[in-house]
């Protein structure tokens, strides 16, 4: 098993942010895939709050399209830098962490 450090960076937004008549999370997305960043995932949420504790759930129907979502996203320290310059002004509604991790890579068992 091999190991080398990288950097997780985890944006929290809501389902229904738009980011020019996209949501905000497909348009973080595409923009990782544009970069060639290693890894990026979209999660929704059931419920969660943020700086306004507005509460976002799923088990009110007249709120349920409005989901807390994370997007995680997993690469070297220099790429998600990268990232962070190229996102700039679409990050702004958003919270945002980064976070020191280390990626492991398993090695092939022999004969495969």
């Amino acid at each position: 098993m091999t190991s080398h450090p990288a950097k997780v960076l985890h944006i929290y937004a809501n389902s229904t942010d738009q980011w020019h008549g996209r949501p905000l999370y497909s348009a973080i997305i595409q923009q990782c895939l544009q970069l060639g960043i290693a890894g990026a995932t979209a999660f929704r949420s059931f419920e969660g709050y943020g700086m306004h504790h507005q509460l976002h759930t799923a088990r009110l129907l007249s709120l349920s399209e409005d989901l807390p979502v994370r997007i995680e996203v997993v690469d070297s320290p220099e790429a998600i830098d990268r990232l962070l310059a190229a996102l700039g002004e679409i990050l702004r509604p958003t919270l945002v962490t980064v976070s020191d991790t280390q990626v492991m890579t398993l090695n092939p068992a022999p004969g495969t």
